[in-house]
């Protein structure tokens, strides 16, 4: 029933028809509901490693909280790359030129790619500096230098995959991000307890469940969005996966401001870290459980920009 009124509602936005308030109110909320949902799991993933590492010791959970917002910096990026396209897929959707939002997409899934592939080579490749830059330990800097590293090596696989939620929610179906977030996080207890305890890989294997976890979800999301969604699949369809300067000149005139305000607000995280660095593994392992903590207090408004996102498109 809720998806029926919701494509109905949707209807009334892309045929320029008149909506009541309560109208306006309730598609509002059917959008947001799952758009916040998924932006809380988001955060919880990364929740969810640290509290699993935590049972190892204060070192292990601190390695990991000394990198926690240098990965929120990494995955910023790779996430206002995904909305320069997303947006225009939501434009696209709502001028009803679903060919247009098709096209975006393919161009979308190899820009996000090959963009998201040169952070994850310099994250790759930072590494083994990061956790001295960041004031670490050498109790500590080895296991956070692994975590970062697998961390990084996945960026690209994970950003296609959130790119990929990103367009379908801007056709207008939030439902389906929001179940393959919340399964993510499910999948990433399932493999953490796998290679943190059973094969004892400790902070990597924390990594390497939570990559495989978004590499998973990365593959049933393109399944979906390039086969069953009813605005944005391609199957039967001739286009080309090439990026043409307007896609890109748009994406970019959207992602630009986005890059800069994710260096301001998650860079005064990255500062904090370093300022919190020379009390202790104890002190870094705190500050991350509370900073994260934090940060659920702002993802409802996340979620609530996201379905904007939709409805301005």
């Amino acid at each position: 029933m809720a998806k029926g009124q919701k494509d109905f509602l949707l209807s009334l936005i892309r045929d320029g028809k008149e909506m009541t308030f309560g109208q306006q109110l309730k598609l509002t909320m059917l959008l947001a509901v799952p758009a916040i949902l998924a932006q809380f799991s988001s955060v919880l993933m990364m929740y969810i490693d640290t509290a699993m590492v935590g049972h190892l010791g204060a070192n292990p959970s601190a390695s990991i909280g000394l990198v926690t917002t240098s990965t929120w910096i990494l995955g910023g990026f790779t996430m206002a790359i995904a909305s320069g396209f997303s947006v225009q897929v939501a434009h696209m959707c709502g001028a009803k030129n679903f060919e247009g939002a098709r096209r975006v997409l393919r161009q979308g899934l190899s820009s996000i790619f090959a963009l998201s592939l040169l952070f994850g080579i310099v994250g790759v490749a930072i590494s083994p500096f990061l956790p001295a830059w960041l004031g670490g330990s050498e109790a500590i800097n080895a296991d956070a230098t692994a975590y970062f590293r697998i961390y990084a090596a996945f960026v690209p696989i994970g950003a296609v995959g959130y790119g990929a939620n990103a367009m379908l929610q801007g056709s207008g179906n939030m439902k389906v991000p929001s179940i393959l977030y919340v399964s993510m996080c499910a999948l990433d207890v399932v493999l953490n307890y796998l290679f943190i305890y059973l094969m004892e890989m400790g902070v990597a294997g924390a990594a390497l469940g939570t990559g495989l976890a978004e590499a998973i979800t990365t593959a049933v999301s393109l399944w979906f969005v390039l086969r069953r969604s009813t605005e944005l699949k391609i199957v039967g369809e001739r286009g080309s996966f090439v990026p043409t300067r307007t896609v890109l000149s748009n994406a970019f005139g959207i992602t630009g401001p986005m890059w800069l305000q994710n260096l301001l607000m998650r860079g005064a995280h990255v500062v904090s870290t370093v300022i919190v660095a020379p009390l202790g593994p104890i002190a870094i392992a705190a500050n991350a459980f509370a900073i994260t903590a934090e940060s659920f207090c702002y993802m409802p408004g996340y979620g609530l920009e996201e379905a904007a996102t939709t409805l301005v498109g």
